[in-house]
């Protein structure tokens, strides 16, 4: 029983073929394309609207090169919560509770933000090893300690982003498990497990737009020190 409850984390398979690259790519199929016309249908101008408000929230402290990257962190942002939304639906298979997506997301995007600022201004970049002030004898250590901090970066992302997935569709389960077998013995304990397995989901909801949206503010964030 105890095994079966991690069963829902691993990669479906059909025929042999596992189908992780199909479950990343359904929710870009459910968003309507673009249109060219001067009128769009409630949809698009909902979908527009969202892009373009968490755009200018997102890169209003990054100055104009940093606003090359409002593509990548928008796509980032909706492919993100469409996978932790999607994930939530029953017999459906959430892809960012495997970590090895998450740091292919997380990795490839921290290393890009650092080998900008190495190339754009490597003193500055450089220079946030070293606090300013800092005594002599503890300049290695500290040079040491910022330097740690900084490849942890990407594993903290990662490891985030699928902590509090796993953790809310384990919850989920769990409680609904309990709600399912307590039904027949006691209704109405039972009755108030649903209400709690009600208000545990949509609390996940929440957290699977937050999630997202903190993945790639920090991103930014890291975007900002290197700009």
């Amino acid at each position: 029983m105890t095994l079966s409850f991690f069963d829902q984390f691993s990669s479906p398979m059909f025929l042999g073929i596992p189908l992780m690259a199909l479950a990343i790519m359904i929710p870009w199929i459910m968003f309507p394309t673009p249109s060219s016309r001067w009128i769009n249908n409630r949809v698009l101008t909902l979908q527009n609207w969202f892009i373009n408000l968490f755009t200018k929230q997102l890169l209003l402290p990054l100055n104009m090169a940093g606003h090359k990257w409002a593509l990548i962190f928008a796509s980032l942002m909706i492919f993100l919560i469409s996978m932790n939304m999607l994930g939530l639906l029953p017999y459906t298979f959430t892809p960012t509770t495997q970590l090895s997506l998450n740091m292919g997301l997380a990795v490839p995007l921290w290393l890009a933000t650092v080998i900008i600022g190495m190339r754009n201004q490597p003193t500055h970049s450089l220079g946030h090893l070293l606090p300013e002030g800092t005594p002599v004898p503890l300049i290695p250590v500290l040079i040491i300690i910022e330097t740690i901090s900084l490849f942890i970066r990407p594993i903290a992302l990662g490891v985030r982003l699928t902590a509090n997935l796993t953790a809310g569709h384990l919850l989920i389960q769990l409680i609904a498990t309990a709600a399912f077998v307590l039904m027949p013995l006691m209704p109405t304990i039972a009755l108030l497990t649903t209400t709690l397995l009600f208000l545990l989901t949509l609390l996940e909801v929440a957290v699977a737009m937050i999630q997202a949206y903190v993945f790639v503010l920090l991103l930014s964030l890291y975007l900002q020190e290197n700009v």
